[in-house]
């Protein structure tokens, strides 16, 4: 039995340009790309799933490895997957940004905890909302939605197949999402806060000899509470209202081939 260097091309060939586009992606996607998660575990999770996704890509061009051709598409690659895993981590940005924005309203902005996720420091209303989205996307199954909109893009983009500008345009335009979803999410939280800060300047201006500083906050803070447990049950559908146009999205990324 002979082996040619052709052969061995092709089969490394095979493994390695579908794995920088899994690899990308999984260092980025939401729970799969935290900070917590340890590099080897993210390594050795890309090196399965590609396994698992071989029997199911179309044949892979057989490039030196070697060579400017497979520098470029290790680079296509890794856009690809880049760009997939950031459409998901805008819907966790969304998140994030409407709990800073109850928060401040709230005056809690100032108690801050370190994000798994990302590493920086957010405050805690964030990353209780960042914890029930984070939830709702793996019990029902995004992370299955995820990885079956990777295989898709292999067989709509295939392997050679640089992503058109017409898709990073789409994504660009779509990061507004991140704004008016996080305003979405805190807009009753806002509204109910603003009142009561209107409320406050009102007894202000009655009563000037009173010290608003000394019931202020304490009662800023009750009502953000309670707003925060009315609104609680509408912060799922938001969320799966979100994953549901993100997942629209990455399927219009990658169907954006030239």
């Amino acid at each position: 039995m002979v082996i040619q260097a052709e052969q061995i091309t092709a089969w490394v060939g095979s493994l390695l340009w579908p794995l920088f586009r899994v690899g990308a992606l999984l260092m980025v996607a939401p729970v799969f790309g935290a900070r917590v998660v340890p590099i080897r575990i993210r390594i050795g999770l890309t090196f399965a799933v590609t396994i698992m996704l071989l029997p199911l890509l179309p044949t892979t061009p057989a490039l030196p490895v070697f060579s400017f051709a497979a520098m470029l598409t290790i680079a296509q690659q890794v856009l690809i997957g880049v760009m997939l895993g950031f459409a998901l981590q805008l819907v966790i940005s969304a998140v994030v940004t409407g709990g800073q924005l109850i928060a401040m309203q709230m005056g809690l902005g100032f108690s801050a905890m370190v994000d798994p996720q990302n590493g920086t420091q957010t405050p805690v209303v964030s990353q209780f909302y960042l914890m029930i989205v984070v939830l709702t996307f793996l019990s029902l199954g995004g992370h299955l939605v995820m990885f079956e909109v990777l295989l898709d893009s292999f067989r709509s983009m295939p392997v050679g197949t640089a992503m058109g500008a017409a898709g990073l345009w789409k994504l660009v335009n779509w990061g507004g999402t991140v704004f008016s979803g996080a305003v979405g999410m805190a807009l009753p939280a806002i509204a109910s806060l603003l009142m009561v800060n209107f409320a406050f300047g009102i007894m202000t201006r009655a009563a000037p000899q009173l010290n608003i500083f000394a019931i202020g906050f304490p009662l800023t803070l009750l009502i953000g509470l309670v707003v925060i447990m009315v609104t609680l049950p509408s912060i799922v559908p938001h969320a799966n209202t979100l994953f549901s146009e993100v997942y629209h999205l990455m399927r219009d990324l990658v169907a954006e081939a030239h």
